[in-house]
């Protein structure tokens, strides 16, 4: 298999937004930058062009997405950027068919994960995505767990399996790849955000 690419490409890349519930959110101490982080990426993936695909764990528990992504993901829906969401009950999104369908929909190779938890969702979604043959990003500071050790574990786990483990302005600037144009000064805009709401 070949190693993954060390650099998100705009032209592959899906951006999957994993369990970033009212409910669970409550119950992380790192909440607050987590869904900041993620913003960023999705105003990023929207505005690189990038397919977008969300995941509910158990809604009816864990209650809807978090208000602020749900904000940032109506504003790149509106945008024209692709926004699916899949509700789930599996802690490995693969396991969930609409999840498999949306992402194998997109053509695309490259996964770029953020979410809660990161050493149950997000790693078990991560390591099977490079089972069946993706490129895996973990964005690390866009997902955590509700113990700082359990992310630990998960990033590190994660990468010697062969993930990228990256950082979510990182990704926003291997999606936008040049300063000077119009997509510059969203991203730029996108940052300031992000850092405001951290």
């Amino acid at each position: 298999m070949l190693p993954p690419s060390s650099v998100v490409s705009r032209g592959d890349a899906v951006l999957v937004v994993i369990d970033i519930q009212q409910r669970l959110a409550a119950a992380m101490e790192h909440a607050k930058g987590v869904v900041a982080a993620t913003g960023l990426l999705i105003r990023a993936a929207s505005i690189a062009g990038v397919p977008i695909v969300v995941t509910r764990q158990y809604p009816q528990g864990l209650g809807d997405t978090h208000p602020a992504v749900e904000h940032v993901l109506k504003e790149a829906a509106d945008s024209g950027a692709g926004v699916v969401v899949v509700d789930k009950t599996s802690f490995d999104c693969f396991a969930e068919p609409a999840f498999a369908d949306a992402v194998c929909a997109t053509g695309r190779r490259q996964l770029v994960l953020a979410g809660m938890e990161s050493h149950i969702c997000v790693a078990q979604t991560g390591l099977i995505g490079l089972r069946e043959g993706f490129d895996v990003h973990v964005v690390a500071d866009a997902c955590c767990s509700r113990e700082a050790y359990a992310h630990d574990v998960a990033v590190h786990r994660l990468g010697a399996a062969g993930a990228v483990v990256t950082l979510a302005e990182s990704v926003a600037y291997e999606l936008v790849g040049q300063a000077g144009t119009p997509e510059f000064k969203r991203l730029l805009a996108a940052v300031k955000s992000a850092d405001a709401e951290r």
